[in-house]
């Protein structure tokens, strides 16, 4: 029999490396692939003027249909445009720490973020290990690897992806209604930005969605709670999408 198809989509600025954790929790149910998005990894540098689009459609290429799709951060808004988009790819989305329908204070705050990721990386990177990290007892060759990647990033692409992140709340903000497929969407009771009142704003959205809070725990949900992920995820996929 063949294993259901599971991908994992990181976040901005960072790349495949930060699913090691959960993927050292993951047994063999799943046949698993982490796509570095368009900007990361080895894929070519994100340009001025990248959309939300732009980073779906290239990632797009490589998912097989009927995959179940976990996206993280930047990754998950990804996944809501795939789901949207390219529905045939999708069979569930697990939603983890991801922003919606940004209120004008959040927005504010996001885009004060976006101008120093602009303008000085290692600020940007700086401040985002400190909210991050602070005060959760992650290891610190975790905190280091998760620095390390930050500051490796081409400076103007990884600008144009935190844009994205940055605004693109918005553009599928008004069709989130039409995601019918199963939904988790899972944050952290810690997390300043995906926040979760943001994952219950999802669950509100989205017909078939159900949000879980993780308690203690900020926004490195793979990081911080690899083992917890994992539990809630393979519970989600078994019983509300029956793979």
């Amino acid at each position: 029999m063949n294993r259901p198809s599971l991908v994992l989509l990181h976040g901005v600025g960072l790349d495949h490396t930060v699913w090691q954790p959960v993927l050292a929790e993951l047994g063999p149910t799943f046949e698993v692939s982490t796509p570095d998005l368009l900007g990361h990894g080895a894929r070519p540098p994100a340009p001025v003027g990248t959309t939300l689009g732009t980073i779906a459609d290239d990632v797009a290429a490589t998912i097989a249909p009927g995959s179940h799709i976990v996206g993280f951060s930047l990754g998950a808004l990804v996944a809501q445009h795939l789901a949207l988009h390219r529905p045939e790819l999708v069979a569930s989305l697990t939603l983890v720490s991801s922003v919606c329908r940004r209120t004008p204070e959040e927005r504010e705050a996001v885009l004060a973020r976006l101008h120093v990721a602009e303008a000085d990386l290692a600020g940007s990177t700086a401040a985002s290990i400190q909210r991050w990290y602070a005060d959760t007892g992650v290891a610190d060759d975790l905190v280091r690897r998760t620095e390390a990647t930050l500051l490796a990033n081409d400076p103007g692409s990884f600008a144009a992806c935190y844009r994205v992140f940055a605004t693109a709340d918005a553009e599928v903000a008004d069709d989130l209604h039409r995601i019918v497929v199963p939904t988790m969407a899972v944050t952290g009771e810690l997390d300043p930005g995906s926040t979760p009142a943001m994952a219950h704003r999802l669950a509100d959205a989205m017909p078939h969605c159900r949000a879980v809070v993780m308690p203690d725990t900020r926004h490195m949900l793979p990081v911080q709670r690899p083992r917890e992920l994992v539990a809630a995820l393979t519970a989600f996929i078994g019983e509300d999408a029956h793979a």
